[in-house]
């Protein structure tokens, strides 16, 4: 690690012109409102946070030494664009760090009190980069609006207006926040990535065509994790408008329009695809599904603590679903070969899901455990706890989560919540790697904590007997400890179902379905590899907006033509392909 070096005077005013040439970059660039962002443990909160700024010359010590640096910046950046441009100032109001961090009342009335002449809108919002989940608000522990209370204290003493975000998904809480003087202006980030067109829906009046951010943060992992483009549970077309050329709420007539699609599975891919395929005008479209509703993996996911809002997954795809006059839901059908290939349809989409592994079949050793069988009464799958309602045996439950996201820990709160004695098992360094990636873990662990979980780190199942478990350290396999349970819950790894599908292309093969008149043959979501629900979601997309490419199964190249964005005299933008 590296420690930083105190800024003097000379780098002080070096940054503050990086500040002035990059408000001026934003301003030829057209941009018009530039922000002197603070938030997040920018550079400006550290001068004004205690807790990084340890100066005692002019820029440290009193808060109006502490707010120097940030007013200053604030005054050069107005002198250099003029009125061209609005400035905003990002604010965090709270930094949760006790005296050492931000304080809504300490620092941030009175700098707002010291800039609102200078300053044209405030952006408020709370946290430090050590606690951004604070200000992420993902659904499981927060509800929309949560940032509220510290916006509507700005609000109070602020001339100039004030906006925020806070994950509004509800035009109701939108309109309350207005209403009730807490904000001038509500900023839908999330809520805008799930659906762009949110503004003009509730403009319009289609409160039912919305979709809903689930607050799940699968957006900001990926910013986390710094690698693919953003992505978003509820919307496929996120990241994918320039590459693939998806607009999320415009579907070309499919070119094999004149045929009837067969979707055998109505968990997330299912629907996704059903619903593309019914947008862009297939004849006919049969969502037949085994139980008696659509949803699959998520009709149970949600009612795992705090995870309410995700249900919005099958609640919008219903809603769109039941518009669509050539989709037809079947419930309560369960298709064999012999049904499928008797069906009818030209094209068939195979979206059976997936399962959790019944023998403890995990990544981390690529084996079975010895004595994992989900047959005996101490040895339960999620399903079999979560659908079919079984009760894990006992007090003493130990979770083997070889998964790394939020299986292992919701089943862990669960359990704890109903008087359980929890253990998480795994082979990880920490419990559910992902959800720092989602922001969710830190609360996590503050949850399973009071919960009183404990948590068992780089442990390996070896065998599961009814009574006890016995597990190896990972980096220490001859280093054995016994855990004394009653129950085992296998979060170890999903498997495709894949059965019908294998039936199909491997017993009747492709020259067999074309006899009986189908032309295509495709499988998606989980039945094709267990995968996040987001990417459930995106392969019943992508099949149904290339159900009439060449080869369907194989996604199209992307489009890599440059385009060059430039603002024409009118104020227009105009663009071309090079």
């Amino acid at each position: 690690l590296t420690y930083p070096k105190e800024m003097d005077k000379d780098d002080i005013r070096e940054v503050q012109q990086l500040y002035v040439d990059a408000a001026k970059r934003a301003r030829s660039a057209g941009f018009d409102i530039v922000y002197v962002y603070g938030s997040h443990s920018y550079l400006p909160q550290q001068f004004l946070t205690p807790y990084y700024n340890k100066r005692t010359d002019e820029y440290g010590g009193s808060f109006e030494n502490r707010a120097r640096f940030w007013r200053e910046t604030i005054e050069q950046v107005k002198e250099a664009v003029g009125d061209d441009c609005a400035i905003c100032v990002r604010m965090s109001t709270d930094m949760f760090m006790g005296e050492a961090g931000t304080q809504l009342e300490r620092d941030c009335v009175p700098f707002v009190e010291l800039c609102d002449d200078i300053v044209d809108v405030w952006d408020i919002n709370v946290s430090g980069i050590s606690e951004w989940g604070e200000d992420a608000t993902p659904s499981r522990f927060y509800p929309s609006g949560r940032l509220l209370p510290w916006q509507k204290r700005i609000k109070e003493v602020a001339k100039k207006p004030v906006l925020g975000v806070g994950r509004f998904t509800s035009p109701d809480l939108m309109v309350e926040a207005i209403n009730t003087g807490a904000l001038d202006i509500i900023a839908t980030c999330r809520p805008s990535i799930s659906d762009p067109f949110l503004p003009k829906k509730i403009d319009e009046g289609r409160l039912d065509d919305i979709r809903e951010c689930i607050g799940c943060n699968i957006c900001i992992s990926r910013w986390e994790i710094g690698g693919p483009p953003l992505i978003c549970t509820q919307n496929a077309t996120a990241g994918e408008e320039y590459r693939r050329g998806w607009h999320p709420e415009k579907f070309d007539r499919a070119e094999n329009a004149d045929n009837d699609v067969l979707v055998v599975g109505a968990g997330p891919a299912g629907m996704e695809c059903s619903m593309i395929l019914g947008k862009r005008q297939m004849r006919r479209v049969h969502l037949v599904e085994a139980q008696d509703d659509m949803g699959g993996i998520m009709r149970w996911i949600p009612q795992l603590p705090g995870l309410g809002e995700w249900g919005r997954v099958v609640n919008y795809r219903k809603i769109q679903i039941d518009k669509l006059k050539n989709v037809e839901f079947i419930p309560s059908t369960k298709l064999d070969a012999q049904g499928v290939q008797e069906y009818g349809a030209e094209i068939v989409v195979i979206a059976t899901g997936g399962y959790w592994a019944t023998d403890g079949l995990n990544g981390a050793t690529h084996d079975t455990i010895a004595g994992a069988d989900s047959s005996l009464p101490h040895c339960l799958t999620p399903e079999q706890i979560m659908v079919e309602g079984k009760q894990v045996p006992g007090e003493r439950v130990l979770i083997v989560d070889n998964d790394g996201y939020f299986m292992g820990p919701s089943l862990a709160e669960k359990l704890a919540m109903e008087g359980k004695q929890v253990t998480l098992m795994t082979h990880l360094g920490h419990i559910g790697p992902y959800m720092h990636f989602t922001l969710e873990a830190p609360n996590m662990h503050r949850r399973l904590h009071k919960l009183k979980v404990e948590i068992a780190t780089y442990q390996i199942p070896t065998q599961i007997e009814a009574g006890k478990v016995t597990s190896a350290h990972v980096y220490d396999e001859e280093h054995l400890t016994e855990w004394d349970v009653d129950g085992v819950v296998l979060v170890t790894q999903r498997r495709s179902n894949e059965a019908l599908y294998r039936e199909l292309k491997d017993r009747v093969g492709l020259d067999g379905l074309r006899g009986e008149g189908i032309t295509g043959l495709y499988r998606i979501g989980d039945c094709e590899a267990p995968r996040l629900i987001a990417d459930c979601v995106f392969s019943g997309h992508r099949l149904a907006r290339e159900i009439d490419s060449p080869n369907p199964e194989v996604p199209k190249p992307f489009i890599r033509e440059r385009r060059v964005i430039e603002r024409e005299r009118t104020g227009e933008l105009a663009g071309a392909a090079i």
